[in-house]
């Protein structure tokens, strides 16, 4: 009991969500003291208004907490403190605006209405009966009570919409993250499955000719080295296209390897707005068409393109990577597993890849790779 109390002693009084302005709101109950303006109050009269801001401030606080019926009791309280003043001190207004205010927390927007245009009425009738003169200092404020209130539950409504937005947002980080991870157990186990299993039956295989063949188990061994030493390179290949994802870094990268292949690169990107998971698709892109032209193709040229163009009228970042190589027929061509990634990223973004053999320029061989992204892709 003791800790439950501390914990709702340690909490702020206001949720931290509704900022500081509602701390700002108590001071219109120093409407209250107008009247002393004009009046000289009486020490009685003093300690009874003191104790009703200090309870009705720790009802304020209570009602940004509370829930379902709890709001309305805090606005029914708020209420009653207004009409128990009421025929004291015109300042009662301002506890009828508060309980408007409260009403806005109600679950649904009608109830809500419902709610304040009923305490509206309350404080109409009990400035009524408090007098004419209490009725001409009090309806003008009742009348605030209604676009305060209105006000108040549009604010409620959006923070709810925002908070369910937030909520949706760290779902969908953690499914990004879930899927990254999937993405980079499937990489890692396409890149050591084969390495790890040649290992294995190289070792084996190494121990059974130990006793018998010692020349052909150091063969056995060298070749063990040979496939670890592959299947590390492969390993730092993967990590570094982790880090250097962006499209700039695939872009040099594509320089740099095809100038190593001695395949000629007609470059042509212009600068395009990409947001980050659409440059991150673009640049896997790039770096697979790339790795494909110098390992298959047996290409001597290559053309890339990158430029925004509209399809179906959507903004969309195009990017084209032709080759002269040897393919003749989209028969002969065989997706892997990088092509096959490509399609599915594409399409996760809305967008699309398009494959066309035989395109090389006056050959009649080569390949053709469009991908299309739009531009307003996020996630």
């Amino acid at each position: 009991m003791m800790t439950t109390i501390r914990q709702a002693l340690a909490r702020p009084w206001i949720p931290p969500d509704y900022g500081k302005l509602q701390y700002l709101w108590l001071l219109s109950l120093g409407y209250m003291f107008w009247k002393f303006a004009y009046v000289t109050p009486e020490p009685l009269e003093l300690v009874l208004l003191a104790l009703t801001i200090a309870l009705f401030i720790a009802l304020y606080c209570v009602s940004f907490w509370a829930r379902g019926w709890q709001v309305a009791a805090c606005a029914a309280a708020s209420c009653l403190i207004g009409v128990l003043w009421t025929p004291w001190n015109a300042g009662a207004a301002s506890f009828f605006i508060f309980a408007c205010a409260m009403c806005a927390s109600l679950p649904t927007a009608p109830r809500a209405v419902g709610a304040m245009l009923a305490v509206i009425a309350c404080g109409g009738a009990a400035s009524f009966l408090a007098g004419p003169m209490q009725m001409v200092f009090l309806l003008p404020l009742l009348l605030v009570g209604l676009p305060v209130g209105l006000s108040t539950m549009m604010d409620v409504r959006m923070r709810a919409s925002r908070r369910q937005l937030m909520r949706k947002q760290e779902e969908v980080e953690h499914m990004a993250r879930i899927a990254e991870r999937e993405r980079i157990s499937r990489d890692l186990h396409d890149l050591l499955g084969h390495s790890l299993s040649l290992i294995a039956l190289k070792a084996e295989l190494a121990g059974k000719l130990a006793p018998h063949d010692m020349r052909a188990c150091a063969r056995e061994v060298a070749d063990i080295e040979a496939a670890a030493r592959a299947a590390l390179a492969e390993v730092r290949t993967a990590v570094s296209g982790y880090r250097d994802s962006g499209l700039a870094q695939a872009l040099a990268s594509a320089r740099a390897s095809l100038l190593a292949a001695d395949v000629a690169l007609d470059e042509r990107v212009e600068r395009v707005e990409l947001a980050p998971a659409a440059e991150h698709v673009v640049a896997l892109a790039v770096r697979e068409a790339v790795t494909n032209i110098i390992r298959h193709a047996r290409a001597s040229r290559c053309t890339l393109t990158l430029g925004r163009e509209q399809h179906g009228g959507q903004a969309r970042a195009v990017l084209r990577v032709l080759d002269d190589g040897r393919l003749r027929s989209t028969d002969d061509l065989k997706p892997g597993n990088g092509l096959d990634g490509m399609q599915a990223r594409a399409a996760a973004l809305g967008g699309r890849l398009s494959l066309r053999a035989g395109a090389g320029a006056g050959t009649g061989a080569g390949l053709a790779l469009e991908l299309q992204v739009p531009l307003e892709a996020a996630a």
